[in-house]
């Protein structure tokens, strides 16, 4: 990507807000393309998102549309959009006439329910012949946007366009690095969603840090042997992808899904602790299509297991964490 090109950025939520607020000093130009027509006067008139980081200004150079079309001729697309949405705005993208030489880069973290497809999957389904590529890691949009230090890791099957965007994505303030695992890094970005409730709900319930710690331990287990069960390369679960996103999500004040799995933990329905945050907490959907696609392929997920167990089928959190307790004992490493 030529230097001071336009950036165009699928959704505007906390995460597109703060990967224009990172990505300003190296773009010619910004455009949230988002379906609020609201937010997009804010952004144009405010220069600051009127929904999500309202505290955050923005260049006068990054501006926001309803329309499409205004994607057709940027070199690079961000999709920074819920699960439920890369698939319909990558066929209005399709719809639109995107050219083939686009360059879409998806930072959403999830699997699609009923196909168990991972997003860049999505993206290939609908744009075949475009250069695709994943951003993940321990990466809060809140501190992103506060110019807090951050890492990344980004992939891609081109290792060309791995290398342009890993340029892109460093600043003195965010350091990013490259990988050819995509199954591996997507997989563990998804996967930490659904463990960060089961850690919220540890909180929420009082079961102590010594409780708390081993969770998340054997959280880190169960995402490496689904993770390869899926195609992943074990090692990655090492990296930023897995143990660290894992460790962010799993603690920081910054997780909803912590949140919602605290929440649930002291005592709050499913729908009390999701109104509550007004955004999308992305492990209550994938708590469902990750659950689908261990049980699809035999893994052993007992975590996962447990937090589908409290979130879908009414079964009380300090039942679902007595019953992680009670299971019969086994060797640590297998």
């Amino acid at each position: 990507m030529k230097p001071d090109s336009t950036i165009a950025i699928l959704g505007a939520g906390s995460l597109g807000t703060s990967l224009a607020k990172l990505l300003s000093p190296k773009a010619g130009s910004i455009v949230f393309i988002t379906i609020d027509g609201k937010c997009a006067e804010g952004i144009n008139k405010d220069h600051r998102n009127p929904s999500f980081l309202t505290h955050i200004g923005l260049p006068d150079h990054v501006t926001a549309t309803t329309d499409h079309r205004k994607a057709l001729d940027v070199p690079l697309v961000i999709f920074a959009v819920p699960t439920v949405g890369v698939r319909s705005e990558a066929e209005k993208l399709k719809l639109a006439g995107l050219p083939e030489s686009t360059v879409l880069l998806t930072c959403t973290k999830g699997i699609e329910r009923g196909t168990g497809e991972r997003m860049s999957q999505i993206l290939k389904d609908v744009f075949p012949n475009n250069p695709i590529a994943i951003l993940t890691g321990p990466n809060h949009a809140e501190e992103i946007a506060e110019g807090l230090v951050t890492c990344a890791v980004v992939a891609s099957e081109n290792q060309a366009v791995a290398t342009e965007l890993q340029e892109l994505f460093t600043f003195p303030h965010f350091r990013t690095y490259t990988s050819d695992d995509v199954a591996g890094l997507e997989i563990g970005g998804a996967v930490k969603n659904v463990y960060a409730i089961a850690a919220g709900m540890a909180h929420g319930l009082g079961l102590g840090d010594n409780a708390v710690a081993a969770l998340v331990t054997r959280a880190l287990a169960e995402m490496t042997r689904l993770g390869v069960a899926m195609g992943g390369r074990a090692e990655t679960f090492a990296g930023l992808s897995g143990v660290g996103d894992l460790i962010v999500t799993c603690f920081s004040e910054h997780s909803r899904n912590h949140r919602v799995g605290l929440a649930i933990g002291q005592g709050r329905t499913l729908g009390e602790a999701v109104d509550s945050l007004g955004m999308v907490a992305e492990g209550v959907p994938n708590s469902i299509s990750i659950h689908e696609t261990a049980r699809e392929r035999n893994v052993r997920t007992p975590i996962i297991d447990a937090v589908f167990s409290v979130l879908h089928e009414g079964k009380p959190a300090a039942v679902a964490m007595r019953e992680l307790l009670d299971r019969d004992p086994r060797p640590e490493n297998s």
